[in-house]
């Protein structure tokens, strides 16, 4: 006999239905699994047998033959472990007539050896592809089912162990499923490092107001000990809370690559992404022979934080310029392409020289001139070009760190950075865009007017500082988010020059 199911495959961030085909034939016992199994894929045949017997079932002596269809697509992983238990099931037994509409239903899941269901990854765009075509259920183990609890329209039903599913799919037994029209997620936000603990950096702190107002790109340049790493810390707690698609968005590439728990099975505070500058090419950017996503999109819709910037490798950094200007990263290999989102603020921190006290007036620099200018040229135009915040940091005074201070804490510019983005999500309601930064040069040209002052303040920067039309561009961007913050519907010429004062000053 024979039988169908249905369960998925995730390639790249995106899933495809996947049939799970069975046939029970005269012969030999022989156990085989068809259609581009990966070697996870092929193991199964070891599990599904002991869990079937474990579970007290019988498990067929004749030829066993699995097809997972379409057989061009690659099938990774132990995901497929439950659906080719229930098609053995179906096909071998008689009796086994499910009453639910096995038709409009996925199955996915890892076993154990005694049956027991184990949680899998990449349950969110399993659970996405799902409700798009139109399936009523889903069933998937137990520890899965708040990963997949963001997605609404489908029916997800929680299994234990393969007799509890058999019982279920036979009517004798009762599974209480998830009502996701109900959930409701909680977004509490703890931050260890508040902007009131920050002493003195007053001009960093506006700077890094403007970068979350707008998801603008910071530089920071100053010796060791000027506070470099601790505002790029503190830099999330101003951040705005995540949004609902911006949760589903991001809670997607954590479920793909398995870093949900059980404890924490939604992301829903931005992601701080801080990689070591001895971080590889793939590690960073993402790739391997099946391609999974790297840290920079780890860090969508977040923060990617880069320490010792032009200590990264070369290959890396120039691999930076196509997420910082589109928001999204291609990795191609023998296989296919795939496209990866990747829209996150950029926060990137450098010493003056490879001692790090080249502008320090307090200790001497012990680099030559050479090294000094070789350091600085790690980091290339078009890559700095695409930074539209460059500070330029110096140690704190004595005075200022040992004296308490009423510097304003995280709370309240957070609150402007929302008003902020408010404005911006009125504006671009009509577009595919949430922040400034994102908009295009047509955008740019729509929403960044200016009036003949401003104009000719920008006109005059560009020939004095040899500007780029792209650094032109984000100047506007950067200009617009000033005045969104000012609460200013027009770009006035304090908003242009408050923007020219954080370009690189070598421009």
């Amino acid at each position: 006999m024979s039988s169908k199911i249905f369960s998925a495959t995730t390639i790249g961030l995106d899933s495809e239905p996947i049939e799970v085909e069975s046939d029970i034939s005269a012969g030999l016992g022989n156990f085989i699994v068809v259609g581009l199994p990966d070697t996870a894929v092929q193991e199964a045949r070891e599990r599904v047998r002991s869990a079937i017997k474990n579970s007290s079932f019988s498990f067929p002596q004749t030829r066993i033959t699995i097809n997972l269809a379409p057989a061009d697509i690659k099938k990774e992983g132990p995901i497929f472990d439950l659906p080719i238990a229930i098609s053995i099931l179906l096909a071998d037994s008689k009796n086994f007539i499910p009453k639910i509409n096995l038709e409009k239903s996925i199955f996915i899941g890892e076993l154990a050896l005694d049956g027991r269901l184990r949680k899998v990854n990449g349950v969110l765009p399993i659970a996405l592809m799902a409700e798009k075509l139109k399936f009523e259920n889903l069933f998937l183990p137990k520890e899965n089912i708040k990963e997949a609890s963001l997605i609404k329209g489908i029916n997800i039903v929680p299994i234990k162990n393969l007799n509890e599913i058999v019982e279920y799919l036979l009517g004798n037994k009762k599974i209480k499923t998830l009502n996701t029209e109900n959930i409701k997620i909680k977004n509490i936000q703890k931050f260890k490092i508040d902007f009131q603990d920050i002493h003195g950096q007053e001009f960093a702190k506006k700077a890094l107001e403007i970068a979350a107002a707008g998801a603008h790109n910071v530089l920071f340049n100053g010796p060791p000990g000027a506070g470099k790493t601790m505002l790029a810390n503190a830099f999330p707690s101003i951040l705005p809370p995540l949004t609902e698609k911006e949760i589903l968005e991001t809670t997607k590439i954590y479920s793909v690559l398995g870093k949900l728990s059980v404890k924490k099975p939604l992301i829903t505070i931005r992601p701080f992404r801080n990689p070591h500058h001895t971080s590889s090419y793939v590690a960073l950017v993402g790739g391997g022979t099946y391609p999974k996503p790297g840290e920079i999109s780890l860090a969508h819709r977040g923060v990617l934080f880069l320490d010792e910037f032009p200590e990264f490798n070369r290959q890396v950094l120039e691999s930076l310029r196509q997420p910082l200007e589109d928001g999204q990263i291609t990795v191609s290999r023998a296989q296919g392409s795939l496209v990866f989102p990747a829209k996150f603020i950029l926060i990137a921190a450098q010493n003056p020289c490879p001692c790090g006290y080249y502008t320090d007036p307090d200790k001497e620099c012990v680099c030559s001139a050479n090294q000094i200018i070789k350091y600085q040229r790690k980091i290339s135009g078009p890559l700095l070009d695409r930074i539209d915040l460059n500070i330029d940091l110096q140690k704190v005074k004595t005075e200022k760190l040992i004296t308490k201070g009423d510097a304003e804490n995280s709370e309240s510019i957070r609150n402007r950075v929302i008003k902020a983005r408010k404005m911006q999500k009125n504006r671009f309601k009509k577009e595919n865009i949430i922040t400034n930064s994102e908009m295009s040069t047509k955008q740019t040209e729509k929403y960044c007017q200016t009036d003949k002052e401003s104009s000719l303040l920008l006109k005059q920067a560009i020939e004095k500082f040899n500007l780029s039309a792209r650094s032109y561009f984000r100047i506007l961007k950067l200009a617009r988010t000033i005045a969104d913050l000012n609460e200013s519907e027009e770009i006035k010429k304090e908003h242009i020059a408050e923007a020219l004062q954080y370009r690189p000053k070598s421009n």
